[in-house]
């Protein structure tokens, strides 16, 4: 079958070869919570102290955070957040949330903070919950900004990111640690597998525990509250510190942001020859690239983001049942002309499918435990890519608390492509 390049992921610009990027593997109990003995402290301690010199130096150092890999580089080195973009491919319209060791550093970060904003850090920070605020002028990169007057910050709940960010003594910019348009890292070796040779250095902390990336919110004048990208903290978490009133709860709220092609089947799968991103001209292909858009107010607001390399449809509608009986039945036509398929699923529905439905398939775990869903939801996807699979198929699931940000993950990575079964 012909392999042809997909047309979402962005071009990255190599500065050496994969050896030249450093790896330091901490002592996973670190992250576990477990007790160290001096030795490995030592040594975790000078691992630390080596990535947070490279920082200050200038470099790009890849961390572990308590949602997914970071991409770290200090925010006010406009040379060092340039290789953050030329590492991932990343449009240059994408503005890059900055991270810090504690409250603290706002004051040489933003000019102003809302009460509800301090209310929403007080309550969710160190946690995955990045506030949009309005950047102090001539401090911050404007590649971190991407030219608006805004910035995104937030304090990463993870012992390695906080060890690093206060040893480094600066604030880092940091996106996800992978190539612009994949599934987001959860651990070390994703993101090896996509910067090796392109990034300083990264440290090995474990798998990422929420895995999903952070919540994106914007106070606005009135206190109301803007969910830019639905993520580790839920709206209903969000409405318990700002009010009902000031968060919008809607279902229609957390998915307007992903923008599907239409209601129906928008974006047909691969034609037998390989797999396709979109379809030129569809409102897909369009988001694909930037379609001339203003410079979004946060990441994962603008481009198809989290993709697989095969193309992906999200199946939803009324009963579970349904959806099994449409998803078995494309997925045997796609088989039938030759397509590697691939079906993510949650596992009380995995009894509806016929035996052989799918080449490959994985699981989500429970319904019922959402956050095992964001933790798996990455990982899973690149399962795809080590199976193969060109033609895959997901499972919608409610759209509801943490499913807010699976589905919104989920309808980026499928670029909008939606398959009702009713």
């Amino acid at each position: 079958m012909e392999n042809r390049p997909n047309s979402l992921f962005a071009v990255q610009r190599k500065s050496g070869n994969s050896k030249d990027t450093l790896l330091w593997k901490l002592h996973s109990s670190a992250v576990q919570g477990e007790e160290l003995s001096a030795r490995q402290r030592a040594e975790d301690t000078a691992a630390i102290a080596e990535a947070a010199a490279l920082l200050r130096a200038g470099g790009t150092v890849a961390f572990p955070t308590e949602t997914v890999y970071g991409l770290g580089a200090d925010a006010r080195n406009t040379a060092a957040v340039e290789m953050v973009f030329a590492a991932k491919g990343r449009p240059s319209d994408n503005p890059l949330i900055v991270h810090v060791a504690g409250v603290a550093a706002l004051d040489d970060l933003v000019s102003e903070v809302h009460e509800t904003a301090a209310a929403l850090m007080a309550a969710y920070w160190p946690g995955p919950l990045t506030l949009v605020l309005p950047a102090r002028p001539g401090v911050l990169s404007p590649r971190v900004t991407a030219g608006l007057d805004t910035v995104g910050v937030r304090m990463p709940d993870h012992p390695v990111a906080l060890a690093l960010l206060k040893a480094a003594g600066c604030p880092v910019a940091a996106p996800s640690a992978n190539r612009s348009g994949r599934p987001s890292p959860t651990l070390a070796s994703h993101v090896q597998d996509d910067l090796a040779g392109y990034i300083g250095g990264v440290l090995d902390g474990g798998a990422a525990g929420v895995g999903l990336e952070s919540t994106v919110v914007q106070v606005q004048p009135d206190g109301t509250v803007a969910v830019l990208r639905p993520g580790g903290i839920t709206a209903e978490q969000l409405a318990a510190v700002a009010g009902v009133a000031a968060v919008d709860l809607s279902p229609a709220a957390a998915l307007e942001f992903a923008s599907p092609s239409s209601a129906g089947e928008a974006l047909p799968g691969p034609a037998a020859g390989g797999a396709i991103a979109a379809e030129a001209g569809s409102p897909g292909a369009a988001r694909a690239a930037g379609d001339g858009s203003p410079a979004p107010r946060a990441p994962g607001m603008k481009y198809t983001h989290y993709a697989p390399r095969g193309w992906l449809g999200v199946v939803r509608g009324a009963s579970a049942q349904r959806v099994a009986e449409a998803a078995a039945e494309r997925l045997q036509a796609a088989q039938q002309r030759g397509e590697s398929t691939g079906l993510l699923l949650f596992e009380e529905h995995r009894g509806l499918y016929p035996a052989g439905t799918a080449a490959c398939v994985v699981s989500l775990g429970s319904l019922g435990a959402p956050e095992e869903a964001a933790r798996s939801l990455y990982a899973a996807l690149r399962r795809f890519d080590d199976a193969g699979a060109t033609y895959i198929l997901a499972e919608a699931c409610p759209v509801t608390g943490l499913g807010a940000a699976i589905m919104n993950r989920l309808m980026k990575a499928a670029g909008g492509s939606v398959i009702d079964a009713d």
